[in-house]
Order: C-alpha cells, then sequence, then structure tokens
C-alpha cells in the first residue's frame, strides 16, 4: 500500500496554514512580566510618611486596573499591579524597587510616586533597561531620553510650569518682591531654577529671599518668618501638601497676606487646602491641566461623567473630588492606552516607543479641552497648562491653554 500523499492544494493549505501560524506566533513577542494571560507591573507609593497624601494615588490606580480585568483585560491579559509601600523614602524606594524587578520579575514599573523617589532609582532602572514609566514627577532631569532613555515622567515638567509662572508674575505683578518657599531636593530645585530663568535678567532684583525645607522638618515656623521679614508680597510657594499647608497657615497666623503662587503639586483641595483653611487659601494662584470635578462646568462632561461613575463603583472609599483621585485615574487611562498601543509586542522596549508615541486620537477623559498627550516621539506627556485661583470652595480656571516655549536647560 503506497503512502498517503496530499493533493497539491491541500498541502499548499497546509504550509499556508503554518505559515500564517509562524506568523501569528513571530508577532507576539514578550519580555519577562508579559506572558498570553498576564501583563505584570510594579509600583512604590507612599501609604506611609510626609507625603502619605499621595498614597491615594495608588489605590485609585489598583481600582481602575480592577476594573479593566473585569472587563477582560488588555487583548486578553489581565494587568498584576504590585504595589510596595516606600513611605517616600528614597532608601526604602531602592530596596522595594529592586524586589520589583528582580524578585517579583516585573515587566516594567508604573507611576513611582515622587521626585525623590524616583531619582533613587532611576539609575537602576536604566542600567537594568526597564522602563520607568509615567513616573509621578515633573523634575527636570526625568524628561532627559538622551542621558536616561528608559524613564518617561506623567507630570508636567517642573521648570516649565515655573516659567509660565515667571510669565504670569511678569504681566501682572512686574514689580513684586518674591518670597520663595523650596522643597530641598530636584523637586524644589527645579521650581527655583525655572522661575529665575523665566524671570530672566529681572530675577535678582525681583526676588528678594529664599528658604528651604526639609522633608524631615516638622513645621515650616522659621522659614515662614524669615520669608515674612524679608517683606515680600508675593509668596511663592513650592512645596508638596503637608508643607504647603502649614506654610499657606503660618502666612495667615502672622498676619501676612501676600500674592501667593502654589505649585499644582500642593494644589489637592482636601490634602492641601482645607488643612491650611479654605479662607487662608483664597486667592492662591496655579495652574492645572485637567478637569476639575468640583467645577460645575463640567457636570454634564462625558468623560466626567465617566470618571464619577468609575469612583462610584471601583473608588468609594476615596474622594471623588480631589485632584489627587483624578490623577490616579488619569495615569491609570493612560497606562491602558500604551499597552493597548502595544499590541502583541509586550517588550520593555516597544513599551518605550508607545509611551514616547502617544496616538494623536487618544481622548484622555479628564483632560481640559484642547490639550494633547505627548506627540511623536515626545518624552514630554503633559506641556500645557491653564491658570486657576481658589476661591475660597473651588479652583476655577481663567486664561487661555499655555504651551511652555521657554527651552528649558
Amino acid at each position: 500500500m503506497k503512502g498517503f500523499r496530499p493533493s497539491a492544494t491541500f498541502a499548499l493549505a497546509l504550509a499556508l496554514g503554518a505559515g500564517f501560524a509562524t506568523q501569528a506566533l513571530a508577532q507576539k513577542k514578550y519580555d519577562v512580566g508579559a506572558t498570553d494571560t498576564e501583563i505584570k507591573l510594579g509600583q512604590t507609593i507612599p501609604l506611609s510618611g510626609p507625603a502619605s497624601a499621595y498614597g491615594a494615588i495608588g489605590k485609585v490606580q489598583a481600582d481602575y486596573i480592577r476594573m479593566i480585568n473585569e472587563q477582560g483585560g488588555v487583548k486578553g491579559r489581565k494587568i498584576n499591579l504590585i504595589q510596595y509601600d516606600d513611605a517616600y523614602n528614597p532608601p526604602k524606594t531602592v530596596e522595594q524597587v529592586r524586589k520589583l524587578v528582580e524578585s517579583d520579575n516585573v515587566l516594567s514599573t508604573f507611576q513611582i510616586i515622587g521626585t525623590p523617589p524616583n531619582a533613587a532609582v532611576q539609575k537602576y532602572l536604566n542600567d537594568k533597561k526597564i522602563p520607568q514609566l509615567l513616573a509621578s514627577t515633573g523634575a527636570t532631569r526625568f524628561t532627559d531620553p538622551q542621558h536616561f532613555p528608559w524613564t518617561i515622567a506623567f507630570n508636567p515638567n517642573y521648570q516649565s510650569e515655573a516659567h509660565i509662572y515667571a510669565k504670569f508674575i511678569l504681566q501682572n505683578y512686574p514689580n513684586a518682591k518674591i518670597a520663595i518657599l523650596y522643597q530641598n531636593d530636584d523637586l524644589g530645585k527645579d521650581y527655583v531654577k525655572g522661575l529665575k530663568d523665566g524671570l530672566g535678567d529681572k530675577a535678582s532684583k525681583m526676588i528678594v529671599a529664599e528658604a528651604s525645607y526639609e522633608l524631615t522638618d516638622p513645621t515650616m515656623d522659621a522659614q515662614m518668618v524669615k520669608l515674612k521679614a524679608s517683606g515680600a508680597d508675593l509668596f511663592y510657594n513650592m512645596t508638596t501638601p503637608k508643607f504647603g499647608a502649614q506654610a499657606i497657615k503660618k502666612a495667615a497666623e502672622m498676619g501676612w497676606h501676600p500674592v501667593q503662587i502654589l505649585d499644582i503639586n500642593a494644589s489637592p483641595i482636601n490634602s492641601t487646602l482645607i488643612p491650611a483653611g479654605l479662607d487662608n487659601a483664597k486667592g492662591i494662584i496655579s495652574v492645572n491641566y485637567g478637569k476639575d470635578p468640583l467645577d460645575p462646568q463640567w457636570d454634564n462632561d462625558p468623560g466626567m461623567k465617566r470618571y464619577k461613575a468609575f469612583m462610584a463603583k471601583y473608588a468609594p472609599g476615596e474622594d471623588a473630588t480631589s485632584g489627587i483621585s483624578t490623577y490616579g485615574y488619569s495615569t491609570a487611562q493612560l497606562l491602558i492606552q500604551i499597552l493597548k498601543q502595544c499590541g502583541d509586542n509586550l517588550t520593555r522596549e516597544n513599551i518605550m516607543k508607545q509611551a514616547s508615541n502617544i496616538d494623536p486620537k487618544y481622548e484622555a477623559d479628564l483632560a481640559l479641552p484642547g490639550m494633547t498627550a505627548g506627540g511623536k516621539d515626545d518624552y514630554r506627556i503633559n506641556k500645557q497648562f491653564q491658570m486657576m485661583k481658589f476661591d475660597g470652595k473651588r479652583w476655577e480656571l481663567f486664561g487661555p491653554i499655555l504651551t511652555d516655549t521657554f527651552k528649558a536647560n
């Protein structure tokens, strides 16, 4: 009996089938931490310590990912987000990130929170070629693909934000005497440099006092007494929530009522302005790049409705009116967009490629109208702002969308 010989047509079908199968398999590319069923990510968040207010960011992000997983994940892959508390303590961050990379074998880090924690692990992650994805910081060093190609930050660059403040001051308070309070790390120093660069040759005359603080300082009393004594009439308050609240409250207690500019990191109402006293915070100026749930102009906005529905169902224990919650939602939403863009190529290299090439059609639910995320080969996820002022109850936006055009050094 002769052996079975397939017809030419059947043989061709087999060959084509095998070719298509091989091609389909070849299209799937994974690095450690990704499989057909799972995408493993890791982050450190401050659930304790001086910046514990930011811990709620991670909680909302975890809730958003839980929603995505319930909906089937990303292309059928469930996201496994591993979170560790680093107490906003850089040595602890190093310990926990090493654990995420070397023991948990994550594909990528996601939204490590804070400038000092991110600075502590930036070189390590870049040496290991692990994405430092959507780092929760705006320090200039985290937008430097030439030296740190595996780092991309979510926050607007602190120097860019400071350039906007400088332009605002020159236009509205050209004769101001400025007192500066800043956190003694990359965050605070970037805000100081950005202001001085933006003010140009007027900086030395306009800035009459500077005071820094450490994360371990119990109060801002000594710094605030010094700044008031300078005779300044404009207070440039570049802090994080706990210290920003202390500074605002102390200024009121001393009867010092300068024009106050507060950086975006310290702008959350519940974390900063309520502890400071809402009356004490009235009139403070800052910037934003997202919709405020307390602003009635967004009540019928589709994106805001989706956000509020999510918070009610998946994060009922968190404050839906807080900028910390909206930040957590927005960063998690962008993470999902990046993973969707990766398709079946879940390699670390492709994650960075997609993160720096956000689809121009992507519309974030909570981005202000007219604002876009990133661009072609652009490591600046957010680079646009709108001014806002606190009216004693909520932030009110004013003026046009502003794009920083000053070239930072």
